[in-house]
Formats: C-alpha cells, sequence, structure tokens
C-alpha cells in the first residue's frame, strides 16, 4: 500500500508538473490496488473539475519515436502500442514516467492476455471464445511481420519490444485509449482514464467545442471518447484553444516542430450532481458484458445492453438437420438474394438476440424460407409474399423490426426454440444453475472467473427469454 500511495503522490506531481490541473473537490484514490477518483465536496451539474493539455497525452505524435513510427509506415493501435513501448523503455527519461509508473504493466482482466487454456475453460460458448483466439493470432502475426521489422530497421533494442511487451501494451491501449482529435488521432489521456465505467450513470462529460480565431462563434462536434474497433463510446472532449496555457515542461512535442503554442486542452465538466463521498464515474458508452470484458476486462450485472449471437453458421446445421443440403443451400441462396436487394452492402453472418430475448427480423425471415412447403417456397420466389401467422399475406419487403411479429407461425416458433437450444448447447455440459452457484461462490478478487461467470450466465439468460418469446409469441 505504501508503494502505491508513493506512486499516487508522483502522479500527482508529475500532473502539476505538466500542467494538468483538477478542482480540489475531487481526488484521485487507490484501494485494494484499484484507482478511482472521488467526490470530496458536493459537485454540481456543469462544474469543471479538469483540464488536461493535448500535448500531455501520450500519442505518436507527442512521442520521441514519432519520425521512427511514421517513417515505417506504422498506423492505429499498432503505432500507439510502439509509441508506449518505446516511451516506457525510456525509463525515467520518459516525459510521461510520472504518469506510466502509475500503471499496471498490462491489464491482466482483458482475455486478449488469457492463456488459451483459460479462454477455452472460462469463455466456452460465450461471444468471445472465437474472437479472442482471433485476436491473439492476429497480434502475433502483426508483431512477427511489422514489430520486429520496425525494431530492426530503427536499430532499437529487441528486449523492450518482445511479443509479450506488444502484448500488454495492446492489453492497456484496448481499456485506456481516447480519440482526442484529428491531429493527434487517439491516444492515452492522463487523468481522464482513471474515471470508472458505469453504464447509463455517467457523471462527466466531454463536449468538443473548437474555438477560432476567424470565428465569433464556437462550433461543437462530437467524438468518440474511449476507442476501439467498434466506436460507441457517447463521452465527448471539450477543446478549446487556450494562449494562457504553457507547454507542459518537458519534451513532450518531440515528434511535433510545427504544431500551434497556443496549446488546446481538454476539459472535463460535470453532467450531473455528484454527492460529497461519492466516486465520479465517466461511462465508455453502451455497452454489454462482451464488449466490456473483451475491450477492458470487467462486466456489470444486469447491464441492459447485453446480447447474444446466433451464426449463421448454427442456423444451417439446424436446416441441415431437418432437410436434405440442397434445400438449405436454396433456401439460404433465395433469403440472400432477397436481403442483397433491401441492403446491397451488408452481409450477414450471425443474427443478434437483444437483451430482452428478441431475435432480429432477418433471422425470423431466413427461418419462415427454411421452412416453407415446397410449393409454398415456389410461390412466395415469384410473388415475394409470405404467409404469416394470422394466413394472411404480406410483403417480403414490408417485414421490419416493428411488425416481425407476423412471422411468428408455429413452425417458426418451433425454429427459434431449436435453435435456442442449439445455442445452449455451445456452453458445454454445465447449466445456468451451475453457472449460477459457481458465481456465488467465487470471490471478486478472482476476476477472470468472476467476469466469465457473469457474461456466460447473461448470455444463458438471454437464450431463455428467447424460448419465453418463441413459446409466446403474441402475447409476449
Amino acid at each position: 500500500m505504501g508503494s502505491s500511495n508513493r506512486q499516487m503522490r508522483a502522479f500527482k506531481r508529475w500532473m502539476n508538473h505538466h500542467s494538468i490541473h483538477y478542482s480540489d473537490t475531487i481526488d484521485i484514490l487507490i484501494h485494494q490496488h484499484q484507482v478511482y477518483v472521488q467526490a470530496l465536496y458536493n459537485i454540481h451539474e456543469g462544474d469543471l473539475i479538469a483540464t488536461i493539455p493535448k500535448q500531455s497525452c501520450l500519442t505518436v505524435k507527442s512521442s520521441g519515436a514519432c519520425d521512427l513510427i511514421e517513417g515505417f509506415d506504422l498506423e492505429g493501435y499498432m503505432a500507439l502500442s510502439v509509441a508506449l513501448m518505446y516511451e516506457k523503455s525510456l525509463g525515467q527519461l520518459s516525459p510521461w514516467f510520472g504518469y506510466l509508473q502509475l500503471l499496471p504493466d498490462s491489464n491482466p482482466d482483458v482475455p486478449l492476455l488469457w492463456s488459451v487454456d483459460e479462454i477455452d475453460q472460462l469463455l466456452l460458448g460465450t461471444e468471445l471464445h472465437k474472437t479472442v483466439k482471433e485476436d491473439k493470432a492476429l497480434v502475433y502475426e502483426d508483431w512477427k511481420a511489422c514489430i520486429v521489422p520496425f525494431v530492426e530497421s530503427a536499430q532499437l533494442d529487441p528486449s523492450d519490444f518482445t511479443l509479450d511487451q506488444y502484448f500488454a501494451a495492446k492489453s492497456l491501449i484496448s481499456s485506456r485509449s481516447f480519440q482526442i482529435d484529428d491531429y493527434y488521432g487517439f491516444g492515452m489521456v492522463p487523468l481522464a482514464d482513471l474515471f470508472n465505467h458505469k453504464t447509463d450513470a455517467e457523471d462527466v462529460h466531454f463536449t468538443s467545442v473548437s474555438s477560432h480565431s476567424d470565428s465569433d462563434t464556437d462550433s461543437s462536434e462530437n467524438i468518440e471518447n474511449r476507442v476501439d474497433d467498434h466506436p460507441d463510446g457517447d463521452s465527448l472532449y471539450q477543446i478549446q484553444n487556450e494562449s494562457t496555457v504553457t507547454s507542459p515542461e518537458g519534451d513532450l512535442s518531440a515528434g511535433d516542430d510545427t504544431y500551434s503554442s497556443n496549446t488546446e486542452i481538454l476539459e472535463m465538466i460535470m453532467v450531473r450532481d455528484v454527492k460529497a463521498g461519492s466516486e465520479v464515474f465517466n461511462t465508455y458508452g453502451s455497452m454489454g458484458n462482451a464488449a466490456l470484458l473483451h475491450r477492458y476486462g470487467f462486466t456489470e450485472p444486469d447491464n441492459p445492453y447485453n446480447i447474444v449471437n446466433i451464426d449463421l453458421e448454427l442456423v444451417l446445421q439446424w436446416s441441415s438437420s431437418l432437410f436434405s443440403s440442397r434445400h438449405t443451400r436454396s433456401r439460404l441462396s433465395l433469403w440472400k438474394r432477397f436481403h442483397v436487394s433491401e441492403f446491397p452492402n451488408q452481409q450477414i453472418d450471425y443474427f443478434e438476440i437483444s437483451s430482452d430475448g428478441e431475435p432480429e427480423v432477418e433471422l425470423l425471415k431466413l427461418i419462415s424460407i427454411i421452412l416453407l412447403p415446397e410449393k409454398a417456397y415456389n410461390e412466395f420466389d415469384r410473388s415475394k409474399v409470405a404467409l404469416t401467422s394470422n394466413k394472411k399475406g404480406i410483403v417480403w419487403s414490408e417485414i421490419t423490426e416493428t411488425n416481425k411479429r407476423l412471422l411468428l407461425t408455429e413452425s417458426v416458433r418451433g425454429g427459434l426454440l431449436s435453435l435456442a437450444d442449439i445455442r445452449e448447447r455451445c456452453y458445454g455440459l454445465r447449466s445456468v444453475e451451475d453457472d449460477v452457484e459457481a458465481l456465488e461462490a467465487c470471490p471478486v478478487t478472482e476476476r477472470k472467473l468472476y467476469h466469465s461467470l457473469v457474461l456466460r450466465i447473461s448470455e444463458r439468460r438471454i437464450l431463455e427469454k428467447l424460448r419465453v418469446y418463441a413459446s409466446v409469441g403474441y402475447g409476449h
């Protein structure tokens, strides 16, 4: 604990040294090695609680390795990972040492860092099982094909850019990077990344407001908060040009000789009142537990944004268990033809089941086509009119999410129930009751097991709701 307190004091000195300021109404604390932001006094909506110069953010542009990285044409997460590894390799010589010494070496809770055995045991059947294994293979390929040649070309010490260090850097960036602006791109934002997430309970908000010398008004735009391959963070930055803010001391603009001396800052503004003694939360976006665990290494009980997917492959397996391969192929072909005519640029490999158990309309359409008797199928192919649950015909293109229950014939409901059972079997021999019992006995400190169980249970509860949806039909 003493070491953690010393690191926090050093970080606070570093922030002051680099013109990162926060209000005396909040403090940054550590409890059981977890960092959080707490309100010391009552804070009110609209209060400005922190300002962060953009040059103090660790980005490719601000890194001392900028010229090397851009000269080798590295981009995106790979480039930022190299910048992070480079700055860590400098130790106390890095302008970000006071910030980096507070951070863990990696985020071990992110499944990317789990062993293959842990992934197979803990994530079996979940939305992440296949995804994370694919992620690990891609990260290795990137390291071998790009990072190793870069290190050799730049004549850097290979021991500072090992595969394990690349995985560690990726895990930190996954859980801590923010979009900053068009110039800096995305990077690690000291202080801002210490606010913990709470779904639909955002206390602090970021609004982008760019001030222009040739305009009398400010222009606002929305930009992402946390960054990932699927950017959906809904928090925003407030950005202003302030000539009164001096550049951070130290060579924080090593890769930028042309950037304006009028430092742009990031402002963190309260969007709701928070009482003294309460934690101040940010939100990383409206994400289900699979996305939260994948990107940040945690889950939330009763997350309203949970989903579960049924792969197209599973639907075809179900169809092939009932009909010939030729039947399945022809029905799939017809469904694809209709789908492409409505959505020419959209390819579907899976179907989403929402948190309340409702399947997306395209799954109902595919099941309907698969189950059509041959005569009805031939007539349907010509007329594009489907027989619905009320025994009336409806034009196929007019079936949407709002009226999709019209497709819930008895046979389609049965198909949904069968698919729910097939998807459930992906979780292995353990029942959902077994998972619930294991979660009740699992301490929160066993983070990998705890959060994987929360994920498994949340997905399986959705499948239970899907069965209710299929069984009740109109009465649901």
